[in-house]
């Protein structure tokens, strides 16, 4: 079995508990800063790096859509928004966070269409070929056993569907690489100290995705975990990455 070196990425080196334990931890901890920390880091662009993800799914017309990894739910609502399911199922490991999405589903006036739930995304509790699309932004590289988490989609996906992956990833190119090593590693830290009472939590992000597997390498994982016409997006200079995977 190949061990990834995201699964071995842990906010606290010092706690003894399994990844899952510590990564529901910390978003318990961040939740009332995750979102402005995420604007914050990603320079605004987060929102349209899922506007740009959801609207590839378009021409699928999705009835029913699960969100692996919701946190506070932003995705699930633009999803529901601009795709129109029946219904959206959003998972996450974070009571808290779900707790924060609830609310803005509730504002939206979105709680009959999009469902909130606490879950594990190495252990999804659906039946196989229930989905028509299942989404991840940005909690991939969070999975204690990625290959089994991304099985697992692909087990809840019914034949023919999609799995939209959105992740942040280092730039290739060496000066974008430089600036964004420069970023995460400098100035990210600072903005944590200014906003968060947990900064380990932002150690933990440029670290997880500095050992998370990316491009060619991400992609033959999705097909040996049974996906098909695995397709590479790049955002922003390489600094995210949408892999769109058919069952």
């Amino acid at each position: 079995m190949t061990d990834y070196k995201c699964e071995k990425v842990i906010p606290y080196k010092e706690d003894n508990s399994k990844k899952e334990e510590q990564v529901e931890k910390m978003f318990n901890t961040i939740a009332g800063q995750y979102d402005s920390m995420n604007h914050l880091m990603s320079l605004g662009n987060d929102r349209e790096w899922r506007n740009k993800a959801i609207d590839k799914l378009k021409p699928l017309s999705p009835r029913y859509i699960l969100d692996v990894a919701t946190g506070t739910g932003d995705f699930a609502i633009t999803a529901k928004n601009v795709l129109a399911p029946d219904k959206v199922i959003g998972i996450d490991i974070s009571e808290k966070m779900l707790e924060i999405g609830r609310k803005k589903v509730a504002e939206f006036g979105l709680s009959e269409s999009i469902d909130l739930q606490k879950g594990d995304s190495c252990n999804l509790v659906f039946m196989d070929d229930t989905f028509d699309v299942v989404t991840v932004a940005f909690g991939v590289r969070n999975f204690e056993d990625l290959k089994k988490g991304l099985s697992e989609i692909n087990r809840v996906l019914r034949k023919g569907g999609v799995a939209t992956i959105l992740e942040l990833t280092e730039p290739t190119n060496v000066i974008y690489k430089l600036g964004y090593k420069f970023y995460s590693k400098v100035i990210i830290p600072i903005f944590a100290k200014l906003i968060s009472k947990d900064t380990k939590a932002y150690d933990y992000l440029p670290n997880s995705i500095e050992a998370f597997p990316q491009g060619e390498e991400m992609k033959a994982l999705l097909s040996e975990c049974g996906f098909s016409e695995v397709r590479i997006i790049k955002y922003t200079f390489g600094t995210c990455t949408s892999y769109y995977a058919m069952k």
